[in-house]
């Protein structure tokens, strides 16, 4: 029983072990988290895309201006207008996703055209192919899913060689879902909401509560004589859950209730009571936290070499995997390498932009030391991008004829390179250290190198315990100053921003005659820094550059724009192969 959620936990280990030997007596239930590494939008996706629509739409704005969902500022106000209305359900309301789909397409043929731009060119993923492996060899026989997409039937059609063994009923055919699932036809798949071709679609709240009598009794029925699987799927609808909930009684499933989660974050409290419910009823239920769909999957497939898998292996193959590292289990440690790169969980979504006759970089910052001002700014092609006051951002640039002042929406794509705007979020997120974390700056090239302002201070106690003086003089040369420090870089890899942390020795008056000399007396500082030494310095400096995950801000303005950033003192991690 976990403590903090109240309810049964197992690991995916012996999930994996419960499932092949109670596979022939297990169905599956499918949600939309199936069909994400697929490239389809999961629920919580289309719920932002549905907010940012109403509010593009509603309050007449660019779409720029809200571009970045992935922006926590961004998100914030989107909610605040989508609140502001007062006819939508709170965020995170199972009824949230049905409500805002039918707020922005109130027509079923509009909701119908949506979903299948959504799922046009998706292909199966990992995961569906090794459930149809699992299907040819007998060991998953009824599926159900929630899911308008056709890519377990692709799946099949792939793994099977063929079109004609995978039975897909929807809406329109609750006979013959009952039929096939009495004769023992399988494999069967049936779809709670209706294929996305069928002309029965279901996707809102009504539809939903109206769900075919005939439909649910057959699941219901199911429930009862079989066990289930859940996985993808948040426990949102009403019309699902309360089938499930209605065949809860005692003997029902059989062969145990298990509700694949992804992630740290507690189910929603739907599935909660369902779970402690099941409990109650002397159901072998259990919450079984997995990475995702793929992996869990993988997991199965792992455990049964016997089966054959070389469509899926040929399949493996064609794509490279990427997951995250898993968390340990039991009393073993991290078979890992530690990383120095430390996970952007917060950037400024927007910054200034101003149109003027400013030529270059140069001119930038000539402009902005003569106006005497305190402002962060850069000349793109869009034009001159800053943060800072709005007064100061135009006493710097009103000398150079401003024809626009306005917003410009810092997307991601531009900032896989070196940009501009990687380059000015680049000198904010230094500021917002330094100004933070008690720390003065060195630029060095694309790195920033970061040494304690006051090397006296307690914040640095732990630092000098681990490394001894942090400051001083190389021997011989009084010209040459040290300092203990650390080097941060903004990069970007799989998809995201890092920023990268290097400790070391930082040296002031370097030149080429004592170059040398330096470089041996850094090399002696560093030479027995490593393993746990290096482990608990990179821990020092990670929590330090990270200000243990707080918000930092540039400028601390309330006037004009402000960068804001937050990062995580979780480094990346990497470990071996089929580990």
């Amino acid at each position: 029983m976990d403590v903090g959620t109240g309810i049964p936990e197992i690991g995916a280990d012996d999930f994996a072990r419960r499932f092949f030997m109670r596979s022939i007596n297990l169905m599956w239930l499918l949600g939309a988290g199936t069909s994400a590494s697929a490239g389809i939008p999961t629920a919580g996706d289309m719920i932002w895309e549905f907010k940012q629509t109403l509010f593009v739409t509603q309050r007449r704005v660019s779409p720029k201006m809200v571009a970045d969902l992935s922006s926590a500022a961004i998100r914030a106000r989107l909610q605040a207008h989508i609140d502001s209305s007062g006819k939508l359900p709170p965020a995170g309301s199972p009824d949230e996703y049905a409500a805002l789909f039918e707020a922005v397409y109130a027509a079923e043929a509009d909701r119908r055209v949506y979903l299948d731009s959504k799922m046009s060119g998706a292909k199966p993923s990992y995961g569906h192919i090794a459930l149809a492996t699992l299907m040819r060899a007998q060991l998953c026989r009824l599926l159900w899913t929630t899911n308008f997409d056709p890519l377990v039937a692709d799946a099949c059609a792939r793994v099977y060689d063929g079109t004609g063994y995978l039975t897909t009923v929807a809406l329109d055919g609750p006979d013959l879902a009952k039929q096939c699932i009495d004769e023992g036809r399988w494999p069967v798949e049936v779809k709670l909401h209706g294929d996305f071709r069928s002309r029965r679609l279901k996707n809102t709240t009504d539809e939903l509560r109206l769900q075919d009598e005939r439909l649910r009794k057959v699941l219901v029925d199911s429930c009862r004589r079989l066990g289930l699987v859940v996985v993808g799927y948040s426990g949102r609808d009403s019309s699902v859950m309360d089938a499930v909930d209605e065949a809860m009684q005692a003997g029902a499933f059989p062969a145990g209730l298990f509700w694949l989660h992804r992630g740290e974050d507690a189910p929603l409290p739907g599935v909660h009571e369902l779970l402690v419910k099941a409990v109650a009823a002397g159901v072998d239920a259990a919450l079984v936290r997995v990475d995702n769909f793929d992996e869990i999957m993988r997991d199965l497939i792992r455990l049964k070499p016997d089966i054959d898998t070389r469509v899926l292996e040929g399949f493996a193959l064609q794509r490279r995997r990427w997951s995250a590292a898993p968390q340990p289990a039991g009393h073993r440690g991290w078979p890992v390498v530690r990383l120095n790169a430390l996970p952007v969980i917060q950037t400024p979504s927007v910054c200034r932009r101003i149109v003027c006759s400013v030529a270059g970089h140069a001119e930038v910052r000539s402009a902005i030391e003569a106006a005497g001002v305190d402002v962060l700014a850069t000349r793109t092609k869009a034009g001159v991008l800053g943060f800072g006051t709005d007064a100061d951002m135009r006493l710097a640039f009103d000398a150079y004829g401003i024809t626009d002042f306005d917003l410009h929406t810092i997307e991601s794509k531009r900032l896989r390179h070196d940009s501009g705007e990687r380059g000015l979020l680049r000198s904010a997120l230094t500021r917002s250290i330094t100004r933070h974390q008690g720390l003065t700056s060195i630029r060095h090239g694309n790195t920033d190198l970061l040494i304690p302002a006051d090397p006296h201070k307690g914040i640095w106690a732990e630092l000098k315990r681990q490394v001894g003086t942090l400051t001083g003089t190389v021997t011989g040369h009084p010209e040459l100053h040290w300092h203990e420090g650390v080097g941060v870089r903004l990069d970007w890899a799989d998809e995201r921003l890092w920023v990268l942390i290097e400790p070391r020795t930082i040296f002031e008056g370097i030149s080429d005659e004592n170059r040398g000399d330096a470089a041996d007396f850094a090399r002696e500082r560093s030479v027995k820094r490593y393993n746990r030494p290096l482990n608990a310095l990179v821990s020092f400096w990670a929590n330090r550059v990270a200000a243990d995950g707080r918000e930092m801000r540039a400028f601390g303005i309330a006037d004009g724009v402000d960068a804001v950033f937050r990062l995580s003192a979780d480094t990346a991690f990497s470990r071996r192969a089929g580990v």
